[in-house]
């Protein structure tokens, strides 16, 4: 086949694939326009999932007479001038083709009034062509009506999904915008069917509840500050974080947003992730909106054509920024598990809030009780040791309730804590065998072993090779020194050959902290119960275990007045 150019026809729909790949991405591109007009209200109404129909009505600053056709021309764009304004981008648009690819695959329809004009306007284009234009009477803001969006193309049309399907992505997109806008009122349409409405007061937790829900909102935690860097250097990290207890089993719940704008990110997944470290069970994912404010200049917004993805002039700054203030937001603010409370699953530490709806319909977080701790290190309250309960946990009595302990994880933490500890001061203690005992490995762990030798000796374990597959083993960690230590070399081995985002130390310390601590079944004194307990007071998160399993749990006083029925 020659080389010629594309009919200008071909072009515009090859542009549209670049843009719109399914009605949500529509939707995506419309509200977009919407909040880059300054709308404080944006209503979204969609049927037959987005094919049938989609409309966008706004209150902003709409579009003059004299310029609405121009805005169907390919890349046109009251947004950019220059290359040079590339590099500051801070609307959330500016391609200029997202209008006419739109217009290129459906039957569009726009009626606008601009700021201060006495009159509107409205355009219809069908094909690209605009077959209707005039004046039309409407306050400020602008209608966008999509209809029969790919009737003129069938293969589109194939690879798209139901219309629940198609509808889920819509939602999913409008409830991205409400999290990154909450000052903006948005409300949401399906099928005639109200999805969603948020408040616009300004205050995300309001955003979060209409969009998942008082149960997680009850439990979410504002994250403040820098982090490492500077305002003028680093990104500022706003937003909010769920307590462990809102754990999810996907990380669909994670939302990030660079200067508002909504991206897909694995740097900044793996840094929030990375702050969670120690508290989430394994296989559950926290529930989080970031939002990083920085200089345009300092991150590529136009590496993807649907602006999804972000590039970072300083990726590690960025990583450390977030995780540093996502991890101070938890320890900080983190709770202790309750039983059975309705609603209210966490009780805070040491400044209890409660959240409550107020007469506008909006969420307010009220003190209860408590004194501000000048660390951000979880503190527990003075607890009475009552007995042990199937040789597996702590029965203990606080102030304010009932504790149930998990001896394994409490002691867990504690000698990970202590591990962590003695590594940073290089005064791990150590064990030295009577005699060097010999220890066979499988071809794997003999390359593994090679391979962390260096950082298996700052722990304890002195190993020399003595053949093939052979090694002396001189010395190991004094916590599993009466352990089956060769069992836990081992473990520790297969488990170093697994790929990990964990760093090798906190790898090594979790797995010596689980094999040295007291196992459920193991019965304890009086004397042993009180001792662990008092040690954990002294730990700065007591209420996991390394691996993120709850290391108690809290009945309220309350709670078991009202099961006996005396309240």
């Amino acid at each position: 086949m020659p080389i010629k150019v594309l009919d200008p026809k071909v072009v515009s729909r090859i542009a549209a694939g670049e843009v719109v790949e399914r009605p949500a991405s529509v939707v995506k591109e419309l509200v977009e326009n919407s909040l880059d007009a300054g709308s404080s209200q944006v209503s979204i109404e969609v049927e037959g999932g987005g094919i049938s129909l989609i409309r966008v009505i706004d209150d902003g600053s709409g579009i003059l007479p004299a310029e609405l056709g121009l805005a169907f021309e390919r890349y046109a764009t009251s947004k950019i001038d220059n290359l040079s304004d590339l590099e500051s981008i801070s609307s959330l648009g500016f391609r200029g083709e997202a209008l006419p690819s739109i217009a290129a695959v459906a039957e569009v329809g726009i009626t606008t009034c601009a700021k201060g004009e006495q009159a509107g306007s409205y355009l219809t284009l069908k094909d690209g062509v605009t077959i209707k234009k005039g004046s039309y009477g409407r306050p400020q803001g602008t209608t966008v009506t999509v209809r029969n969006l790919f009737r003129k193309l069938p293969a589109r049309l194939k690879f798209l999904k139901s219309p629940v399907t198609e509808n889920s992505h819509i939602a999913s997109t409008v409830s991205q915008y409400a999290l990154a806008f909450p000052e903006v009122k948005f409300n949401l349409v399906i099928d005639a069917r109200p999805s969603l409405r948020t408040p616009g007061s300004g205050k995300l937790l309001d955003s979060i509840a209409q969009v998942y829900g008082l149960e997680i909102a009850q439990n979410m935690l504002e994250v403040k500050g820098l982090g490492e860097g500077s305002e003028s250097l680093g990104p500022q990290v706003t937003g909010m974080v769920g307590t462990p207890e809102v754990s999810r089993s996907s990380r669909s719940y994670l939302s990030f947003f660079v200067n508002r704008r909504p991206v897909n990110s694995r740097l900044l997944i793996w840094a929030v992730e990375e702050a969670y470290h120690g508290l989430l069970m394994t296989g559950k994912h926290p529930v989080a909106i970031i939002n990083l404010a920085l200089s345009p200049s300092r991150v590529d917004v136009n590496v993807h054509p649907t602006k999804l993805e972000v590039k970072f002039q300083n990726e590690r700054l960025v990583f450390g920024t977030v995780q540093k203030a996502v991890r101070q937001t938890l320890i900080s603010g983190m709770p202790v598990s309750k039983v059975g409370e309705v609603k209210a699953k966490f009780v805070t530490m040491p400044q209890p809030r409660q959240i409550v709806w107020t007469e506008t319909g909006t969420i307010e977080r009220r003190r209860l009780s408590g004194r501000v701790s000048p660390t951000p290190k979880i503190s527990l309250p003075v607890l009475r040791i009552l007995g042990q309960f199937e040789g597996a946990y702590i029965v203990a009595e606080g102030p304010d309730g009932l504790y149930l302990i998990d001896q394994h994880a409490a002691h867990e933490r504690i000698l990970f804590e202590k591990i962590k500890q003695q590594r940073s001061q290089q005064k791990m203690e150590v064990q030295g065998l009577l005699e060097p005992v010999t220890f066979e490995v499988s071809p794997q762990q003999a390359e593994t072993l090679k391979l962390y030798a260096n950082h298996l000796a700052e722990f304890g374990f002195a190993i020399e090779p003595f053949g093939d597959r052979t090694y002396l083993v001189r010395s190991v960690p004094a916590l599993v020194d009466q352990k089956d230590w060769a069992m836990v070399l081992r473990e520790l081995l297969d488990s170093l050959a697994e790929e990990s985002s964990l760093d090798l130390g906190e790898k090594i310390a979790i797995s010596l902290a689980c094999h040295g601590a007291v196992r459920a079944g193991q019965g304890l004194t009086d004397d042993e119960m009180r001792q662990l307990l008092r040690t954990l007071e002294q730990v700065t998160i007591p209420n996991t275990c390394p691996h993120g399993r709850p290391t108690m749990i809290y009945l309220s006083t309350r709670q078991l007045k009202k099961e006996f029925g005396r309240v």
